[in-house]
């Protein structure tokens, strides 16, 4: 028998079923659900209510009088009006990928997520680095879809996307309530289609709408240049699972050119894999260092990865790193360990605070399950995701100097690296 909810003005949600949802404020009561699986007082995620607006998550039919809505690929919005009724069907297999998707909703973690086909098809084209779409890292923070750090050279990047930017539309969709893998879902599509996106910035006082034309996005790793002043850079954009042997070969070229002041730019770095991070950190610290501390919160004893002690760079290494709010992960663990065992100097701005780790559970051939397992510390025990990385020397840019091609916190780092070959000079 169909689940038929009906609106009462003067009621409340009660014994609501086919929903997953901690924020209802609508008053519209939800009839029993009369088929298997039920669960108390939650049952199947199809969307969330708003007001008077019922939101659906595809692909799922709703029957509105006798009228038929199609959901087709993405989330749409359907005034209740008095008097209607509404009949979603749902065949037995989304119920049962609701039924897990509710419950790792339980956990009011955005980073533990069921993945049904289509999700885990986009999570490994991700993996892949290569997909359709506009070429940015986006997260839940606060319980709002953050941009975390547009890719280097993609059309989100070039359109205008900066990290930090709090993504309150996705063409006429709220975000209000939806994860980050729906709202990749969203904002993906084919080459040369656009998407519009409504952002509230920090910097400015109203939300403003960028317009991004999708791409192929073939996701970059490295880039290299020398400074006039003979200062070597490296721009690491991720931590990928050949970025390891193309940073070998970045410093190889740092060796070749005499210098000895290194700039690591890992901001707008959103990270990767944990192995690279740990493998660029052995190249700048002795054997059994400790690079990152894996904390199961008391479930299971620590794990501590150290470093694998390459270390081929002595005293006179001179080395300042830059991070930001887009630095993620990954980058998090090398900039605190470098900064822990004074190798390093931080410059820039407050890096993101993304120190969970994910396991990827294969539950069937097409489905697959993300879960956070634990937390990252840094060798000194600080948890990377209570406030993020905060910088040694502390220097922001804002998007004016971005337009106008000024960069504040490369200017600081050249004249850190600067000092301190004076300062050697002098002894």
């Amino acid at each position: 028998m169909p689940w038929i909810p009906s609106l009462a003005s003067n009621s409340r949600p009660s014994n609501f079923g086919i929903f997953i949802s901690h924020k209802i404020k609508s008053k519209v009561f939800f009839g029993r659900v009369l088929d298997s699986l039920e669960i108390e007082t939650s049952y199947y995620s199809v969307g969330n209510v708003l007001t008077d607006e019922m939101y659906l998550r595809a692909p799922f039919q709703v029957a509105i009088k006798d009228r038929s809505v199609s959901i087709l690929d993405k989330p749409i919005f359907i005034n209740l009006e008095p008097n209607d009724s509404y009949t979603i069907r749902v065949d037995n297999q989304e119920k049962i990928w609701g039924a897990i998707g509710g419950l790792t909703d339980s956990f009011n973690d955005p980073y533990t997520v069921f993945l049904p086909p289509e999700d885990s098809a986009v999570f490994e084209s991700d993996i892949s680095g290569n997909f359709q779409g506009v070429g940015m890292e986006i997260g839940v923070r606060e319980g709002i879809l953050t941009v975390i750090a547009p890719l280097k050279g993609t059309p989100a990047e070039k359109a205008g996307v900066r990290a930090q930017d709090k993504i309150l539309k996705i063409d006429d969709t709220p975000t209000t309530n939806i994860n980050s893998d729906e709202a990749v879902k969203l904002i993906r599509g084919k080459q040369g289609t656009k998407v519009s996106l409504t952002i509230l910035r920090d910097d400015v006082e109203d939300p403003i709408i960028i317009a991004v034309t999708r791409g192929v996005i073939n996701i970059p790793t490295i880039n290299t240049r020398i400074l006039s002043d003979g200062i070597f850079v490296i721009e690491l954009y991720n931590f990928s699972a050949i970025s390891g042997d193309l940073f070998r070969t970045a410093l190889r070229e740092f060796v070749a050119s005499r210098s000895n002041n290194l700039i690591l730019d890992l901001r707008g770095n959103p990270g990767g894999y944990l192995e690279a991070a740990i493998d660029m950190t052995s190249w700048f610290l002795p054997l059994g260092e400790v690079v990152v501390r894996e904390d199961f919160g008391g479930n299971r004893e620590e794990v501590v990865h150290r470093s694998k002690g390459y270390s081929i760079f002595g005293k006179r290494l001179n080395m300042v790193i830059l991070i930001d709010g887009g630095s993620a992960s990954a980058s998090e663990i090398l900039a605190g360990a470098l900064s822990e065992h004074g190798i390093a100097t931080l410059v820039g701005s407050t890096s993101y605070g993304k120190g969970s780790v994910q396991e990827l559970v294969k539950i069937t051939q097409e489905t697959s399950l993300k879960v956070t397992i634990a937390r990252w510390l840094t060798p000194l025990g600080i948890s990377i995701s209570e406030g993020g990385l905060t910088p040694d020397i502390e220097v922001g840019r804002t998007f004016e100097d971005e337009g106008k091609g000024i960069d504040p916190q490369l200017q600081a780092a050249v004249e850190i690296c600067l000092l301190y070959t004076s300062d050697a000079a002098d002894e």
